[in-house]
């Protein structure tokens, strides 16, 4: 297998830095009555509750024999149990008990990651645990408050992760790829402006008195019965380290000020996508739509969520293909326009953290140099201050020439 990852930029498979957080499932799916199998940043694990309900992710191979423990049980309030001889493990990965014999032995340990559970999701550690701050997991707010309501899905995504963060960050194949639903013409001759810190890229879109594509047409009379006439359509995408992006969207009554500050003539929504590398060429992206009007409306979020379900269908049968199409022309590079100015910078400061973990041109791999009781290999690094800057569809400056000196920062919890 060969991994392209010398020149992030135009990398057709990018590896995935380890010293970050991943979503490893919904908060419904992780439960105390049973034991989910799911592999992670290469990292196959065993994932359950304890019977008062505390999350715990363990290495899913026992000590012995490496039989997976996902195929075990639960016993007593916390342990797990290897189907293949029976050795019992606590959420730590300390074995506590060995068949047939009354002496543990004491390297009988299997490694235990940090896990986290906030705004609905299983966030996991599979690097350094040293480095296994909460606040560094990416702010998903709207997810579990009250001034917000929606759902989401998970979709398996066969092709590499980066693939999905180009295609959140540039929202002009919405014009082809989604034309019956979302797609418009005005999305690709809209200017657009980049800006970006140390471990953050923002793409700001808003296109005005256009009319309003199906999907946004119903929802703006979900809200307002009736409405008909030209509306003022926003897409702010916001990207924080390695792999989460929330997009505010939204549309509004043309001309009652929306681009100005003032929502209140329309519809806002947040499309909410954090995508966990699985290997090299498949990953789990969790997505969920929230919005912020009608609160109390369970069709509402019914319809919403199986009408994105479907404008993301379209995205994963392209991306499949894409994918396949990449590994049957091998010696066809990638290249880059204006638009992918974004998904430029998001290349930047992966192809940072990565060099920050000593694994810049490095294949995806297991976290295997990571043990709950070792201090690893990988070293965030110091963030400087960095310097913000913007660039418009049309402008040169809006592709990084540079790969700024300094490791990404924590992003904003």
């Amino acid at each position: 297998m060969t991994v392209e990852a010398s020149s992030t930029s135009t990398a057709k498979l990018l590896t995935y830095p380890l010293n970050a957080w991943y979503v490893a499932a919904w908060d419904y799916e992780i439960t105390a009555k049973g034991i989910l199998a799911r592999t992670i940043a290469g990292r196959p694990l065993a994932l359950y509750r304890t019977q008062d309900g505390r999350p715990v992710a363990l290495a899913d191979a026992c000590w012995h024999r490496l039989a997976p423990l996902s195929q075990g049980t639960l016993v007593g309030n916390d342990e797990i149990q290897c189907p293949y001889h029976g050795l019992r493990y606590n959420p730590a990965g300390r074995c506590t008990g060995m068949p047939a014999q009354e002496t543990l032995n004491p390297s009988a340990v299997v490694p235990s990651f940090p896990i986290v559970e906030r705004y609905r999701y299983l966030w996991v550690w599979l690097g350094d645990p040293t480095l296994a701050d909460p606040a560094r997991i990416p702010d998903m707010h709207q997810l579990d408050s009250a001034e917000w309501a929606g759902d989401g899905e998970t979709i398996y995504a066969p092709c590499n992760y980066q693939l999905v963060l180009d295609n959140l960050m540039d929202l002009t194949h919405e014009e082809f790829v989604h034309s019956s639903s979302i797609g418009q013409e005005e999305l690709s001759e809209s200017e657009f402006f980049v800006t970006h810190d140390e471990h953050s890229v923002t793409v700001t879109r808003w296109m005005l008195n256009i009319d309003p594509p199906p999907f946004w047409l119903k929802n703006m009379r979900d809200k307002f019965p009736g409405f008909s006439g030209k509306v003022d359509r926003w897409q702010i995408i916001h990207y924080s380290y390695p792999s989460t992006i929330c997009i505010d969207v939204g549309v509004a009554a043309a001309g009652t000020g929306a681009y100005e500050g003032d929502r209140s003539q329309g519809v806002n929504g947040y499309v909410m996508n954090t995508i966990s590398p699985e290997q090299d060429r498949s990953c789990h992206y969790f997505w969920a739509f929230m919005r912020n009007y009608r609160l109390d409306s369970q069709v509402i979020t019914t319809q919403l969520r199986n009408g994105v379900h479907g404008v993301f269908g379209e995205d994963e049968a392209m991306l499949k293909a894409q994918q396949e199409a990449i590994d049957a022309n091998p010696d066809y590079e990638f290249y880059n326009l204006n638009i992918d100015a974004g998904g430029m910078w998001v290349r930047r400061m992966l192809e940072r953290g990565l060099a920050a973990e000593g694994r810049g041109d490095a294949p995806p791999q297991r976290a295997k140099e990571y043990r709950l009781t070792g201090s690893g290999g990988g070293a965030a690094g110091s963030a400087s201050a960095g310097a913000a800057g913007s660039a418009s569809a049309g402008a040169a400056a809006a592709v990084p020439a540079a790969v700024p000196a300094a490791a990404p920062a924590p992003a904003a919890g």
